[in-house]
């Protein structure tokens, strides 16, 4: 018998007034998967984002978490924003620490964890740094680092590595595979970027440009790891990368082998 999904959502639609934002989207995630969100701006990646952390309710249609519908914002699905969000009166310690103090959890143990969070996002020793004396790779660190210690099941990351250089965004993007390998978190990664969806993901779901549904899903099967970067050269990657911008440009799913569009279940 298959695990139960850990994600599932059920003929989801939303409306804002007269737009249809989305309309009828089912997919099904599973523990430890990296699936990523691909699509132009105003196709419903980042709505769809918002109602899997429970920001916002669907206006029809069911979105369920371990089986049960998600009704409100959990610590079991947390967001890394786009900005970092970060406390610009905390030092990277204290931001990471954040949630573990409104818990009640002991100093002691919160020192244990951030020390453990800043070694496993590479600012081991920078934890006394203000986010104003940070660069912009080392802030959206520290907002993955915050995330991480509150040890969620689900990583909801909207356009995290937009804002930085490509060297940086590239190298971020490497950490956050070593981070996957180490802590099993499912993550649903929002980006308008073909090549960093392809080499985050186990799978890529593709939004259409307008009406607010799924165009396709590609599986990716590259090597592992993947997190030296190699992956970028590898003739699978630019396969797939290829197949999926014609799916994109042609607004309809494009199936090979290695790189098929299929169901979303």
């Amino acid at each position: 018998m298959a695990p139960a999904p850990l994600l599932e959502a059920v003929d989801v639609s939303f409306t804002y007034g007269a737009s249809t934002v989305l309309d009828r989207v089912s997919f099904t995630l599973g523990s430890s998967e990296v699936v990523s969100l691909l699509g132009p701006s105003g196709c419903g990646k980042t709505t769809l984002l918002n109602l899997i952390a429970g920001f916002r309710q669907p206006s029809s249609g069911r979105l369920l978490f371990d089986g049960a519908p998600i009704t409100a914002p959990g610590p079991e699905r947390a967001v890394v924003f786009q900005s970092g969000a970060l406390f610009d009166w905390l030092t990277a310690r204290q931001n990471i620490e954040f949630s573990l103090s409104c818990r009640g959890v002991a100093k002691a143990e919160r020192r244990d964890v951030s020390e453990h969070v800043l070694e496993l996002v590479g600012l081991k020793g920078a934890g006394g740094l203000y986010p104003y004396e940070m660069s912009g790779g080392m802030r959206q660190r520290v907002g993955v680092g915050r995330v991480i210690a509150a040890r969620p099941r689900i990583m909801l990351m909207d356009e995290p590595f937009a804002a930085v250089d490509v060297q940086t965004r590239e190298a971020l993007q490497e950490e956050l595979l070593r981070i996957h390998a180490a802590t099993r978190c499912t993550i649903v990664f929002v980006t308008h970027s073909i090549e960093e969806a392809v080499f985050l993901s186990n799978r890529v779901f593709v939004l259409a440009k307008r009406g607010g549904t799924f165009d396709a899903a590609f599986d990716v099967a590259l090597p592992a790891p993947r997190w030296d970067g190699l992956n970028r050269l590898d003739p699978e990657f630019l396969r797939l990368r290829e197949r999926i911008y014609l799916t994109m440009k042609a607004g309809s799913p494009a199936a090979t082998t290695g790189a098929r569009a299929h169901a979303l279940t």
